[in-house]
C-alpha cells in the first residue's frame, strides 16, 4: 500500500514519547525500557495507522480532481489513454512531481507506453494503494471499456458520486476533531499529574520506586492507562 514506512519520525515520535515518560516517571529505572519495548511498538503501528489513513486520504482527494481533469479531455474527444496522460500533466502543475497522485499517474502512464490496458493500470493502482475510492472506479471503468459506454460520462458521474462521499466524510472529521484533541489532552494528564506532583513535592512517590508493590502498582496504572486509551480511540475511530 501507499504509506510512510514505519521508520518514518512522524510514527516513532509518540512511542518514543511513551517510552521516555513512562520509564521516567512510573518506573525511574533504565531496566523498565527493555519490558516497554513492546507497548512502544504498538503505540508506533497506531501512529503508522494515523499516518496510513491520512495518506490514503490525500490521495484518494488527488484522485478525484485527476478524474475531474480527465473528464475535460475526455469530453474533448480525446482517448481514455490521453486523457489520464493530460490529467497527470495537470496533477503535475497543480501538486508537483513530489505528490502522491503525480507519481501513481507517472507509473500508470509508464504502463501505457509499454502497451499495458488502462484498465488493468487502473486495477494494479486500486491494489497498490488499497484506497476504495480507486478501486471502485477501476472496477466501473473495466465494465464500461467492455460494454462501450460514454466514457466521460461515466466518469464525470462517478468523481461526482466519490467527491460528495468524501465531502460527507469531511464533515463527520470535523465534527469530530474537537473530541479528538480532547482524547489527546486527556492521554496527556495522566504523565502531567505524575509529572507535576513529582515536581512540586519531591519524593512523594519515592514509596513506589525500586520495590516490588511499587513496580506491580505503577504497572496497573499504566495498564489501565492503555486499557482506556485503546477504548477512546475504538470510539472515534471512524474508517473511511
Amino acid at each position: 500500500m501507499y504509506l510512510l514506512a514505519l521508520e518514518t519520525p512522524e510514527c516513532l515520535l509518540p512511542a518514543m514519547a511513551f517510552e521516555a515518560a513512562a520509564v521516567w516517571l512510573f518506573y525511574k529505572s533504565l531496566w523498565a525500557v527493555l519490558p516497554l519495548l513492546p507497548v512502544s511498538c504498538l503505540l508506533a503501528l497506531r501512529s503508522r495507522e494515523e499516518v496510513r489513513r491520512r495518506q490514503n486520504r490525500e490521495l484518494a482527494e488527488q484522485f478525484v480532481e485527476a478524474l475531474e481533469a480527465a473528464v475535460t479531455a475526455l469530453q474533448a474527444g480525446v482517448s481514455s489513454e490521453n486523457a489520464f496522460r493530460d490529467a497527470r500533466r495537470e496533477m503535475v502543475l497543480r501538486f508537483g512531481e513530489a505528490a502522491a497522485i503525480s507519481r501513481e499517474l507517472y507509473r500508470l502512464c509508464a504502463g501505457l507506453d509499454s502497451h499495458v490496458p488502462l484498465e488493468d493500470l487502473l486495477t494494479s493502482l486500486a491494489e497498490r494503494t488499497g484506497i476504495e475510492e480507486v478501486r471502485e472506479y477501476a472496477a466501473v471503468f473495466s465494465i464500461c471499456k467492455r460494454r462501450g459506454g460514454d466514457m466521460a460520462a461515466v466518469t464525470q458521474r462517478s468523481a461526482g458520486l466519490i467527491r460528495a462521499r468524501m465531502e460527507s466524510e469531511n464533515e463527520i472529521e470535523a465534527a469530530l476533531a474537537s473530541r479528538r484533541m480532547e482524547n489527546r489532552i486527556m492521554n496527556a494528564v495522566p504523565f502531567a499529574i505524575i509529572a507535576y506532583v513529582s515536581a512540586a513535592s519531591p519524593g512523594f512517590f519515592d514509596v513506589l520506586y525500586h520495590n516490588v508493590f511499587g513496580i506491580l502498582f505503577m504497572t496497573a496504572c499504566l495498564l489501565i492507562w492503555l486499557l482506556a486509551m485503546e477504548m477512546s480511540r475504538r470510539i472515534l475511530r471512524i474508517t473511511f
